[in-house]
C-alpha cells in the first residue's frame, strides 16, 4: 500500500514538473514571438521611429537590439536588463553596457534556452546586431571559460566589441560553476 502511494505521488510530482517546464518554455516562446512582432512593426519604414519616441513595452524601449547569429541559427530580440524575469523571455542587454559600436556591448542569456548553442561559436563566426536602424557585424575573436567572479570581461573598452555571456558547462544540471565568454570585434561599421 505504501509503495503504491509513493509511486502515485512520484508520478503526480513528475507530471506537475513537466507541466511547469512546458508552461515556462511556452511562455518564453510566446513572449519572444510578441517581441519579434513588435520589433518588426517598429523597424519597418512605416513604423520606424527613434528609440525616444517609443512607448513603454516596445522592444526599442525595452532593449533596442536584435541579435542574429547565423552559425547557430539564433535570431532573437534582446531585452534591456539581465534579471531572472528578463532572461526568461529573451537574451538581456547588460545595464550600463554601451550601445553597439560605442564600446563593449554585453549580452547575457540562459544556457538552456536562447544561448544553448553559443558554446559552438568559434573565432571567425559572424554575429549581427541591429540597433537604432543600423546594422553592426561582429566577428568572434575568442571564446573562454571564466569564474563568475571574473567580471573584467564586462568592462567597457575603447574599441567596439560584443561580449556574450552564459553559464558553463552548457549541459550542466543545476547552477553552473563557470561562465562561457564569447568576445567579438566590430567588423563593419554602419
Amino acid at each position: 500500500m505504501l509503495r503504491r502511494r509513493i509511486s502515485s505521488g512520484l508520478l503526480i510530482l513528475g507530471a506537475l514538473l513537466l507541466v511547469a517546464s512546458l508552461g515556462q518554455y511556452g511562455f518564453m516562446f510566446w513572449r519572444q514571438h510578441q517581441l519579434q512582432r513588435q520589433w518588426n512593426s517598429i523597424n519597418t519604414p512605416a513604423g520606424a521611429r527613434s528609440a525616444a519616441d517609443q512607448p513603454a513595452g516596445h522592444p526599442v524601449s525595452e532593449a533596442g537590439l536584435h541579435l542574429i547569429i547565423p552559425g547557430i541559427h539564433l535570431n532573437e530580440v534582446v531585452v534591456r536588463g539581465t534579471s531572472y524575469e528578463d532572461l526568461l523571455v529573451a537574451p538581456g542587454w547588460l545595464d550600463g553596457s554601451p550601445a553597439p559600436g560605442a564600446g563593449n556591448t554585453v549580452i547575457a542569456g540562459h544556457r538552456d534556452t536562447f544561448f544553448r548553442h553559443v558554446a559552438n561559436l568559434a573565432p571567425g563566426d559572424a554575429i549581427e546586431v541591429e540597433h537604432s536602424g543600423r546594422d553592426y557585424t561582429y566577428q568572434v575573436t575568442s571564446r573562454r571559460i571564466v569564474q563568475p567572479t571574473d567580471t573584467e570581461v564586462l568592462d567597457n573598452t575603447p574599441q567596439p566589441e560584443l561580449t556574450l555571456v552564459t553559464c558553463y558547462p552548457t549541459y550542466w544540471i543545476g547552477p553552473a560553476p563557470e561562465r562561457l565568454i564569447v568576445q567579438a570585434a566590430l567588423r563593419a561599421r554602419p
